[in-house]
Order: structure tokens, then C-alpha cells, then sequence
């Protein structure tokens, strides 16, 4: 089956008798989901031997289609920007001449689950991405230390990153409720000649902020 099926939720057509079903149901549902909602295509990385350059594509769409998607899953309208976090994103899955298209794209997978509304989210969606990455690989080295040294180092470094990985969901968190915060009205009387009271009105139409 082709990845642009398994986008459009045609992997997840089933026939299983013996599925629930609440099960199906949920099968329905994540299948709804995949169609809808809009995806920028995957990362591709080609790395030259020669020049040592890494140059960053897009699978499958046009050019400037999948450029286009991107940066709407990036929350950005910035071409310079856009650029920027993509080398950025793409470096994540170069290590020497080798590269890995897997990890770069789960960033953006993060960035597409946090939907970003503008830059600032877009670069913390990345950071927190990326900070996961580092944090199941310092886990990995954890559970396979020999030495007592190795261990300490291990155990630092990822409370180090745990920690990073929680301030920055946290540090997403206040910047978002900034952004969404409103004047909440209790409740507004008009009285004779047109004045309005704004408050908590009680027993002789004194408001709360008048007291």
C-alpha cells in the first residue's frame, strides 16, 4: 500500500470479525480523522558525499505545494523563517554522511500535533521534539550502561532533559493562555438615563467594583 493511502486512512480498513464494536468504532474514527485533516508531505534529505551538502525536499506533492503545506503546519507566513527551522529540522537526522529522514519528520510530526499559531510556537513545537528525541536516546544508554560512571552520567543528563522537555511544554502552555486571554463580564445593567454598571450587581444596584 502506497504512503499517500495510508494518509488518506485506506490503511485502516478492516474486516476483522472478531473486533468490538467499540473498537471499530475507534478504527472509523481514527480513519475520519487521517482524512481530513491537512498534512504537509514527508521530509526528504539527500546528502553529497563531494560537496558535503545536505539538501532538504518534500515527498510527493509539487514543490511549491509542499513548501506551501509546510509552512502552514508551521503556523508561518515567513519564507525566512520557514527556511531557517527546515535546515534546522533537517540537521536533526544527519549524523556525519548519514541521515535519517525518520527523525527529522517526527519533529514535524510534533510540530503538526501542537499546531502552532506563529513562529514562537512553531520553534518551541521543534525544541520539544527534538528534546524528546534526546531524552529516549539518553534512556536507551541508561538501560544498557556497564559501568557505576556510566550510570551517573546516564541519570544526569536525562533528568537534564526531562526536566528541559517539561519547561518547555509548560512554557508553550503560558504562552498560548497570553495569547487567548479575554475581559470576562459578569454581568451589565443599564439603568435610567443610560449608565451602565459592569460587575457583580447586587441589592440596590451597587457593583462590586463600587464598593
Amino acid at each position: 500500500m502506497s504512503k499517500a493511502q495510508k494518509d488518506n486512512g485506506n490503511d485502516l480498513q478492516t474486516k476483522d470479525p472478531e473486533l468490538t464494536e467499540a473498537e471499530i468504532n475507534a478504527v472509523a474514527d481514527l480513519r475520519e480523522r487521517k482524512r481530513s485533516r491537512v498534512r504537509a508531505p514527508d521530509i526528504t534529505l539527500d546528502f553529497d558525499e563531494d560537496t558535503r551538502r545536505l539538501t532538504v525536499g518534500h515527498t510527493g506533492k509539487d514543490p511549491t505545494a509542499a513548501c506551501a503545506l509546510a509552512m502552514h503546519e508551521l503556523g508561518t507566513v515567513d519564507y525566512r523563517f520557514f527556511e531557517g527551522v527546515m535546515d534546522q529540522v533537517a540537521t536533526l537526522g544527519q549524523q556525519d554522511s548519514s541521515v535519517s529522514e525518520a527523525a527529522s519528520n517526527f519533529v514535524m510530526s510534533v510540530v503538526a500535533g501542537v499546531g502552532p499559531r506563529d513562529e514562537i510556537e512553531a520553534m518551541l513545537a521543534i525544541q520539544i521534539g527534538a528534546i524528546h528525541q534526546a531524552t529516549m536516546m539518553m534512556a536507551r544508554r541508561l538501560n544498557h550502561v556497564k559501568t557505576l560512571t556510566q550510570q551517573d552520567s546516564a541519570e544526569r543528563a536525562l533528568n537534564k532533559l526531562a526536566r528541559t522537555f517539561t519547561n518547555q511544554v509548560e512554557t508553550l502552555k503560558r504562552y498560548r493562555s497570553k495569547a487567548d486571554q479575554t475581559v470576562r463580564v459578569e454581568r451589565v445593567e443599564v439603568k435610567e438615563g443610560g449608565q451602565a454598571i459592569v460587575g457583580n450587581v447586587h441589592n440596590g444596584g451597587q457593583s462590586d467594583d463600587k464598593k
